[in-house]
């Protein structure tokens, strides 16, 4: 079909509901200026949670065969971690974003969402494990201190720079992450899949349109 009634069906709508959603725009937003409704924008978006990966794919790890690890490459030496805040529904409810990059290059390692507790941080140290990471640099939130071995561990803002600055990238990105927003979130799977496109992509060289 040349002309359809419903433009929602026309070729590359559904790419730009995802090329929206991570370049500042809500829901309202870009029914209205692709001229669909909200629910086909709700539904185009949990379509790609599903798709997403936690852990950057392009970074090589430390392989497990026959319970044996053996090193391909040493990926990443030192990592920054820190935790950015975000809410669902209501402030009440935050939601934190959880990640890690590589300190020479700035490069998102992996990521989790959660509330600001201890085992959300396990989480996310976990997905790290395979890294092989000599040395974490964080701010003195406590999760740190409790769950990261002293000798690998430096608590200071001389040695985060490069996520804090990472922290502003993302706020300027998405407005779900900025401090002072009318654009939230009313569903956690909107709200994760949405970070989850931009770091996959921007982060990651995924193709998100896949």
């Amino acid at each position: 079909m040349l002309d359809y009634r419903y433009k929602a069906y026309e070729q590359g709508i559904k790419e730009q509901v995802v090329d929206m959603a991570i370049n500042g725009s809500g829901i309202r937003d870009t029914a209205r200026v692709l001229k669909i409704n909200k629910n086909t924008v709700i539904s185009t978006l949990k379509k790609k949670s599903s798709r997403l990966v936690q852990v950057n794919p392009n970074i090589q790890t430390l392989n497990s065969g026959r319970n044996v690890a053996v090193r391909l490459e040493l990926a990443c030496e030192e990592a920054e971690m820190d935790e950015q805040w975000s809410f669902v529904g209501s402030k009440s409810n935050q939601r934190w974003l959880w990640y890690a990059v590589d300190h020479a290059t700035n490069i998102v390692l992996a990521y989790v969402f959660g509330k600001r507790k201890d085992e959300v941080f396990k989480e996310l140290k976990a997905l790290l494990e395979p890294f092989g990471i000599s040395r974490y640099y964080t701010d003195d939130w406590g999760a740190y201190e409790r769950h990261l071995e002293a000798d690998k561990h430096q608590v200071g803002k001389r040695n985060t720079q490069k996520i804090e600055r990472k922290n502003l990238n993302f706020r300027t990105w998405i407005k779900r992450l900025t401090r002072k927003t009318i654009c939230f979130s009313k569903l956690e799977i909107l709200h994760d899949t949405v970070i989850g496109l931009l770091i996959n992509k921007v982060e990651f060289g995924l193709d998100i349109h896949a």
